[in-house]
């Protein structure tokens, strides 16, 4: 039977852990709550009720999140109301979409490396470590995405 405390809790401590990140942390309690939601929507409303927030905190977290492609807004036929639901698979596709980051990333890197004096250096040689790890990930990431679909 589901602990309604005990998945409050691990609202808090998950959606904790996504802003010691750098997530936006409202946003990481709605990405949470919506998560764990045994409905496939929630309103605004439900949403601030559940999080104990006002309309306006959920209002800026949705907005955030509708963004970044992980939640969608879905009108309320008859109603001027929105509810909010996951996006399919809304974590999978934000690492993909983050995947041009590690490129751009390792070609920054590789800048540094020259101007330290090259991978022969010490801190050469860590930034070359650095950028072929940016590399990794960005040719990784991608297969795993694809054996995960598999999955």
């Amino acid at each position: 039977m589901r602990d309604e405390e005990a998945v409050r809790q691990f609202v808090e401590r998950l959606s904790r852990m996504l802003a010691d990140w750098g997530f936006p942390p409202m946003a990481g309690r709605v990405l949470v709550t919506l998560s764990v939601a045994e409905e496939d929507t929630l309103s605004a409303p439900d949403l601030a009720e559940r999080l104990d927030v006002s309309a306006a905190a959920i209002s800026g977290a949705v907005r955030y999140l509708i963004q970044l492609g992980m939640v969608a807004r879905d009108p309320v036929p008859g109603s001027r109301r929105d509810v909010y639901r996951l996006v399919h698979d809304s974590w999978w596709e934000v690492a993909l979409t983050k995947v041009g980051l590690y490129k751009t990333l390792a070609d920054m890197v590789d800048e540094g490396i020259e101007a330290l004096g090259g991978p022969q250096t010490h801190a050469g040689h860590t930034m070359t470590e650095l950028r072929d790890f940016y590399l990794f990930m960005h040719r990784e990431i991608p297969m795993l995405h694809d054996k995960w679909r598999v999955r």
